[in-house]
Order: C-alpha cells, then structure tokens, then sequence
C-alpha cells in the first residue's frame, strides 16, 4: 500500500477530520428497516413512511444546499436526497466530505422527486465504514477481466450481473438439494484429505501431515467413501463438496471445483440417467421457468428424454471410423495414424476409442445427450456390460461440447475390481500419474458386499455456466484459482 498517494493521503485527512469531530468512521452495527428494493417495488405503500437503509454511495451530486446520493445494497439501488437545512449544517458539512466508495446508513421519508424517481428525503446520515481506496472509474466500471477475478469484492459492487451469477448459482444448489431430498437421499460428507487418491483419473495435490508424518492427497473425486456408505447399509447417499485436481487451467477446467455425487443402492445406469434428465430438467425449470435456455448463442432442449448415443456410434457418425470392425489394438494404432491422432505407442484400443470420440464427436454434442457404451480400460470403476463385456455400463451427459455428467453402474465384483487396479497400476508404472491407485481398503470393503448401486457425478460448476450463459468457468467461482501477482497492490489495472 502506497501511502504518499494522493488518493490516499486527502482520504486519510478526511478521516482525521471525522475523528476530531468524534464521529466514528467505522461502526459497530446499524439497524435496517428495509432495503432499498423493497422500497422501489412497495412505493405506494411506504410513501410518505420513515425507513432506514445502509449501503454504498455509488455516485454522489453536490448542488450548493443539497447532495444527492445512490446508495446500493445486495438488493438494488436507490437515491438519497440531503439537505443542509434538514440535516444541520455540521453534519452536512461532513456528509459532502463523504466519498464515492463510502458505506452509510440513511433515515428518512420515502418520496418521489420532481423527475419521477424514487428517492429517500434523509433526516439522519451516518457513516458506517469510510472507504480508503476509490472504486474504479464510474464510466468504464472494472472491465479488465484478469482485474474481476482477482478483486472479485471490485467485480462484485461494479457489476449487478455478477452478483446475480453467484445468487443463481446458490439457487441451482438449492434446487438440487430439494431434488434428491423429496426422493430420501441423504446428504452426507466425507474426508477431503485421502491417504490413497481415488474415483478418478487425475493427478492429486500432495500435501503432508506433520504429527502422522504421512502424505496426504486433497481428493480428486468423492466416490470411494460414498461406495463404502452404500457397503455399511445406507441405500441413497449424496454429497456436494470441493474437489481438487492437480491439473491445467482454462475456460472450463478449475484446479479447484465442485461436485455433486450420489448412489442409489439396487439402481443401474438406466434409473440413474432417468434420475440425471429429470434432476437437470426440474433445475432448469426452476431457475428459468422454461426447458429452453439460450447458451453462448445456441438454444439448449432440456425437455426429457434425452438422446441416447453409443459411443461407437458417435464415432462412426462424425469421423466415418467404425471400431466394431476393428478388433485389435494395431489395427486401431494404424487408424489412429491414418486420422493424425497423437497417441502412446502402446496405447490399447479402449483408449484409442476415447481419443477418437472427444476429438471428432465431442465438439458436436451440443444437445444434452447421454454417450453410452465406454471401453472397459477408461472405466476401470464400472460394471461390464452384460452382452459387451469389453463395454461397461456407463454413461457421460454431454451440452455444448461439454461434458456434464459422468455416471455408470458401479463395479460391485471385488475381483473383477482388484485386477483392474492392478491393470491401472500397470499403467502408471509406465508413467502414467492420472492412472489409478490399488486401494486396498476399498477392494476389502467390496468383498464384504456392495448391493447392485448406480452412481452419479455432476459438475455444479458446469451446470452454472449453462444456466448462467457463462463463458468460462472462472465467472461462476468466487475466487478462481490464479497466478500469484507481486504487483497486486498497485491500482493501474483497476481502472482508477
């Protein structure tokens, strides 16, 4: 902080200036009556009533014997209207040394101007906290982006639609809650620090606990302990909780982010991607009052049911490849080649297959549809397909090019269980760090019976953006995770 700024150093004198008048320029509590939009939407009732608000000044008019100020709430905006004669000349002569920035509270009469707008004719002003740093500059507002996410409190009193992102987003939660509640799911909550990473494939922050002198991994799914619930009796579990990967930065992609995941003993994928379409379309009703949403210029049709795609359908639709005939490992490394796939030598033709659909089907998902029919080497916690046993019984939600939601029928054969992490094991050894992990309790808690169980993951932070119509991830977190800034003091970048 800068104190030979010239912003600061007339800001600090106006404080002085208030502490030798005994006035305190940070309060302890102010008593609300209303806030400034239950004012605007109930003027005819309270016109003419004494009221109380608090908030920030937001613009300030000083006309000689009057000053007009917009005070803003969490609600809304509203102006004050001061007069030195009402008010006393003292405290006016305080009040116009109040700055833009500056957080008051207003008592007066509720009445209309003679331009038309609903105003407050104050007969009391108090400062309630006296704000050392202006807002940025009140025509450009905080238009630099890097800026909004990194003084997000800045984003949050200069731009309304960011505010009403993250009460939306605390809506959608709800809506979820409310959801899987009426159908008895219990929500629950389980340890962020794993001794093993686990329930997906991706690499884990590290961290070390000193009194165990262990290393400790923050989770990177919450699937694991939730199985375990479904092993010790409970039927229908639910958390929604931070989850972390070790991983890349970008518009869709939060080292840091948030999960819902549910399990619902005696259930397969089939109920739950009943469960998925009917929770996504109830959320979308609530917060929209419609099926239809428009997302970065595309209309979404969330009315159910849903379409339904196998995977290798998909891929034999938008690349022409067809893997049904292709049914050795070599045979699809040399497809792969042929198409300029970039892939490990040694790659098997599971994941050739997922190479294959999020190069040339993913970005054509635009409608939510459910891809069905996965590989069993990309799968390695769900059940095998009956029929299919190279194909599990899974599904992932996808919109706009964008993955959703991942669910299948959960792998309940301990066996079965224990040589694909040994399989995925094999795999890291080879270098790959995303491969899973052999958990042993885990496998041990299998053995003991884990009943027939669906499973669900949904990215909350996703299902924001599409019902926020954001563009990237970091406008629907609070604070996105970012780059350190040595400069984080200085004020050029906040447009002042």
């Amino acid at each position: 902080m800068d104190n030979t700024n010239d912003l600061w150093r007339i800001r600090l004198e106006k404080l002085e200036l208030l502490r030798q008048a005994e006035i305190e320029p940070y309060a302890d509590r102010y008593e609300r009556t209303h806030k400034a939009l239950d004012i605007l939407d109930h003027f005819v009732e309270l016109e003419g009533q004494e009221v109380s608000i608090a908030g920030r000044i937001m613009s300030k008019r000083d006309q000689g014997k009057v000053i007009f100020v917009h005070v803003q709430d969490f609600s809304e905006r509203i102006q004050a209207y001061i007069r030195a004669d009402e008010l006393g000349a003292a405290m006016f002569e305080l009040v116009a040394k109040f700055d833009v920035g500056d957080i008051i509270g207003v008592e007066g009469k509720v009445f209309r101007t003679k331009r038309g707008e609903i105003s407050i004719h104050a007969s009391k002003v108090l400062l309630l906290s006296k704000a050392m740093r202006p807002l940025p500059e009140k025509f450009h507002g905080l238009t630099n982006v890097e800026t909004r996410y990194r003084r997000r409190y800045l984003d949050l009193i200069m731009n309304p639609d960011v505010r009403q992102v993250f009460v939306t987003r605390s809506k959608i939660i709800r809506y979820m809650r409310e959801f899987l509640e009426e159908r008895e799911f219990l929500e629950v909550e389980t340890p962020t620090l794993h001794a093993i990473p686990g329930g997906a494939a991706a690499r884990p922050f590290t961290t070390h606990h000193n009194a165990l002198d262990i290393d400790l991994y923050l989770r990177i799914a919450l699937e694991l302990p939730l199985k375990r619930l479904i092993v010790g009796g409970f039927e229908k579990v639910f958390e929604i909780g931070r989850t972390f990967r070790n991983e890349g930065i970008s518009i869709k992609h939060n080292p840091e982010f948030t999960m819902m995941e549910l399990y619902q003993a005696y259930a397969n994928y089939e109920d739950i991607m009943e469960l998925t379409e009917e929770m996504i379309s109830f959320i979308v009703e609530k917060v929209h009052g419609t099926q239809e949403i428009s997302y970065q210029g595309q209309t979404l049709h969330f009315k159910t049911p849903w379409r339904r795609l196998p995977m290798l359908d998909g891929i034999l639709e938008y690349s022409g490849v067809d893997f049904r005939v292709l049914k050795t490992d070599e045979q699809a490394r040399q497809v792969a080649r042929e198409k300029g796939l970039h892939l490990e030598p040694e790659a098997s033709r599971g994941k050739i297959i997922n190479e294959f659909f999020e190069e040339f089907v993913e970005p054509n998902l635009i409608q939510p549809t459910f891809i069905i029919g996965h590989p069993v080497e990309i799968s390695p916690l769900a059940k095998r397909n009956a029929e299919q046993p190279e194909y599990t019984d899974r599904f992932e939600a996808f919109m706009f090019g964008r993955e959703l939601a991942n669910a299948f029928s959960e792998l309940n054969d301990p066996i079965d269980q224990r040589q694909r992490f040994e399989a995925q094991a094999a795999e890291r050894a080879k270098g790959d760090d995303e491969a899973h992990i052999l958990d042993e309790d885990f496998v041990q808690a299998l053995e003991y019976g884990l009943p027939p169980t669906g499973g669900l993951g949904v990215g909350i932070d996703r299902l924001v953006m599409f019902l926020t119509d954001s563009a990237s991830i970091r406008d629907v977190i609070l604070f996105p995770t970012m780059r350190p800034r040595d400069d984080i003091a200085q004020s050029e970048e906040v447009d002042e």
